[in-house]
């Protein structure tokens, strides 16, 4: 493909939109104007301007639906560094998986406009040449602001003022006399280059081997995947640093996923340990402006390093060499809005288009991921012991039938005594509980009434510090009645179930003295009040800490021994494919919070079945074979990783419209042999955010790709404009 495009010869180009098209437009290129595949442009689309990217040149042959002649033209192109063939690639190649349109994932990696525009120039002072005979007077004030100057150095005005201890009058009364001029600043790095030889923690022989593996594989400058796994608290951060550090010495740009960004205040500390400096942040809670210095930034290749959510996926890297994607078992690397992705099979995709290494790093990785390195597509390192001599800790059992808690109380007695022990000899102790807010119910004693959101089919959930029952799903708010809305009996409503609220009233009864803290979503609203947690947790100035999934995401607490969970069985209810591979990767991180330093870790797990293959699998620390017998239950019903699905789900505020087109779906339903549909059927969540939901979901063999077999299927069905179908290929969740 020609980079440079002569006009004469190419008088149009493809542009693609970042708009939910089909594809890409045709535009006439103006002899005005030098353009290049992939530069940032401004075109006209119907009564606006809208910013877009050169896409490709006509094919030869190609029919054009518009003549030359009506052709609109390109009218400007932005000071930005095109977008790279690697990215537009992966563009295309998302969406093709998808089944979305280009420009809807397009969008995702224009998602800061104001960052194609050439940055403003800062004014600034430097030092004025000799200015003939005239001699101005020097004044105390003046003396200082030139001892603050140095020869050709540009200057900030109020930086210069504050350094001389002078107004900004005095530097502009210098500027009339000809001592100092006006000059245009630099254009500042913002942010320093992380220095891979900077002394780091040193590494085991375990970690030091797979560290060197992973270091090899980055400089072989080749694509490849690798799976880094161990047990809790091994090093696997250290060790994939090291990969970063070699990425650094490569000359190239290094990418880390988290699930949580916005959480790793400890991760950042020790990135900055490792290399001196702060790398550079992607996630949705920093400001337009660092958004934007920071968009530029990477696509200048002036951030070297880029730690992020699954957006980051979607940077304009110039020279993209290694791509991390750490707890690639979480969820949260799943898209479920707009365009549906899973940022960590995507993320081998842009390694493989960038001819990068790609890792995948957990103590508790995903089924799909095991298969893929047993299947020899992806190597495997593992680190088998904690790092530093710290020992695993002991799981033990609660069974609630035999120890239940008091009458209204969710703490069984053996959980109890070993949180007051555990804080009696000055430890740290974790209760554990999925479960935001006071309780997941709040029903009616007299006629049985449940409170319930009028978007979802959901309960609302007490929040009782805030005085509110909430939508988890829709955000719905009401305040708590003063009587029953169905029988009108006052003083009727009751919480039904512990969250993490409840939980809290019941340790501040049996604990009165000791310091507590709350780790969960809406108790930790960012960045800083989750590093002010953990802060406080490092210092000893907590006792108990309480907290829902958010404790289980990489935090490092040398001084917490105990952890108790309060309702082992909660993951496993609702017959979801993934339901106990998921109760078992969450279990045993929360569990691996434990007797991470010299004190030895135990662990209580209070359930109800404590003969469950989870947790028997919990008990004995054998998750390999409990992954081997999950594994053997899906195989025979292609279930993934052995087979394929991709869902369809109908949505429509006319719960009849839903219904009708979800049937039509399911009347034009492909077969054949490997090729299965089920449904369609009322979604779990039957009803979201005011919209009725109905589901079909498509199950092939493996060895059959669901995206040709989903394009035919749909257009067999005209879908009416109030009928929204999304595809969600590789499902993750059924609700």
């Amino acid at each position: 493909m020609k980079d440079t495009l002569s006009v004469a010869v190419e008088p149009r180009l493809k542009v693609l939109l970042p708009l939910p098209l089909a594809g890409a437009y045709d535009y006439r290129v103006p002899r005005t104007l030098s353009l290049k595949i992939g530069d940032f442009v401004v075109v006209p689309l119907n009564q606006r301007d809208i910013l877009g990217v050169v896409w490709d040149s006509p094919t030869e042959g190609e029919s054009k639906p518009v003549p030359d002649h009506r052709l609109r033209a390109i009218t400007a192109v932005l000071p930005a560094p095109p977008m790279t063939e690697s990215l537009r690639r992966f563009v295309d190649w998302v969406a093709a998986y998808t089944l979305s349109p280009p420009g809807a994932v397009l969008r995702m990696a224009m998602s800061v406009p104001a960052a194609l525009e050439a940055p403003t120039p800062q004014a600034g002072w430097v030092l004025a040449g000799p200015g003939g005979n005239r001699q101005p007077r020097i004044t105390p004030e003046r003396q200082r602001v030139l001892d603050a100057m140095r020869p050709g150095e540009v200057q900030a005005g109020g930086q210069l003022a504050a350094a001389a201890r002078v107004s900004l009058g005095v530097l502009r009364g210098m500027a009339d006399n000809g001592l100092i001029r006006p000059a245009l600043l630099p254009h500042p790095r913002r942010f320093a280059r992380p220095d891979p030889d900077h002394p780091g923690p040193v590494l085991g022989d375990a970690q030091a081997a797979a560290a060197a593996a992973l270091v090899e594989r980055v400089a072989a400058r080749a694509f490849g995947v690798t799976l880094l796994t161990g047990v809790t608290g091994s090093g696997k951060t250290e060790v994939y640093l090291d990969a970063v550090a070699e990425c650094l010495r490569q000359g190239r740009q290094a990418l880390v996923l988290l699930p949580e960004i916005a959480l790793s205040a400890q991760w950042l500390d020790r990135f900055r340990a490792r290399f001196g400096v702060a790398p550079a942040l992607w996630h949705s809670e920093i400001g337009s402006r660092t958004r934007r210095d920071t968009w530029r930034a990477v696509a200048q290749g002036e951030a070297p390093v880029v730690v992020g959510a699954r957006s980051a996926l979607f940077l304009p890297f110039p020279d993209l060499g290694l791509v991390v994607v750490d707890e690639e078992h979480e969820t949260a690397f799943k898209q479920e809005d707009g365009v549906v992705y899973h940022a960590r099979d995507m993320a081998v995709v842009r390694a493989r288009l960038a001819k990068a290494a790609c890792v995948l790093v957990s103590a508790t990785p995903s089924l799909e991921t095991l298969n893929n390195a047993e299947t020899g597509r992806y190597q495997a390192l593992h680190l088998p012991q904690r790092h530093g001599g710290a020992t695993l800790p002991a799981v033990e059992m609660v069974d609630l039938r035999q120890a239940p808690p008091e009458r209204g109380r969710f703490l069984s007695p053996p959980l109890i005594a070993a949180v007051s022990e555990t804080i009696g000899r000055g430890e740290q102790a974790m209760l554990f509980l999925n479960r935001r807010g006071y309780a997941p119910l709040t029903l009616c004693r007299h006629c049985g009434h449940r409170m319930r959101c009028p978007n979802c089919t959901a309960w609302l959930v007490e929040h009782r510090a805030q005085r509110r029952l909430q939508c988890h799903h829709c955000g719905h708010a009401e305040a708590p009645p003063a009587e029953c809305p169905e029988c009108g009996t006052a003083n009727s409503l009751t919480a039904v179930g512990p969250g993490v609220e409840r939980v809290l009233e019941e340790a501040i009864a049996l604990w009165p003295e000791a310091r507590r803290v709350v780790m969960a979503s809406d108790t930790l609203p960012g960045p800083a009040a989750a590093a002010a947690a953990a802060q406080a947790i490092q210092d000893r100035a907590v006792d108990l800490i309480i907290g829902t999934q958010i404790v289980a995401k990489g935090w490092h607490f040398p001084h917490l021994t105990l952890v108790g969970v309060v309702d082992a069985d909660l993951g496993l209810a609702g017959g979801d494919l993934r339901a106990a591979e998921r109760t078992v990767q969450l279990l045993h991180q929360v569990a691996g919070r434990a007797g991470r330093a010299e004190a030895p870790g135990r662990v209580l797990l209070q359930s109800f079945s404590p003969e469950h293959p989870v947790m028997r699998a919990l008990v004995s620390g054998d998750l390999d074979a409990f992954m081997r017998e999950e594994a053997a239950m899906r195989r025979p019903g292609h279930w993934p990783p052995f087979g394929r699905l991709a869902a369809l789900i109908v949505s429509s505020e006319d719960e009849r419209e839903a219904e009708r087109t979800a049937r039509d779906l399911g009347l034009a339903a492909p077969g054949g042999e490997g090729v299965q549909v089920l449904g369609p059927a009322p979604a779990p969540l039957a009803l979201l955010r005011g919209r009725h939901r109905r589901r079909l979901l498509l199950k092939t063999r493996r060895d059959i790709a669901v995206q040709p077999v989903l394009r035919e299927w749909l257009a067999r069905v005209e879908v009416p404009n109030s009928v929204r179908v999304q595809v969600d290929v590789d499902p993750v969740g059924f609700l």
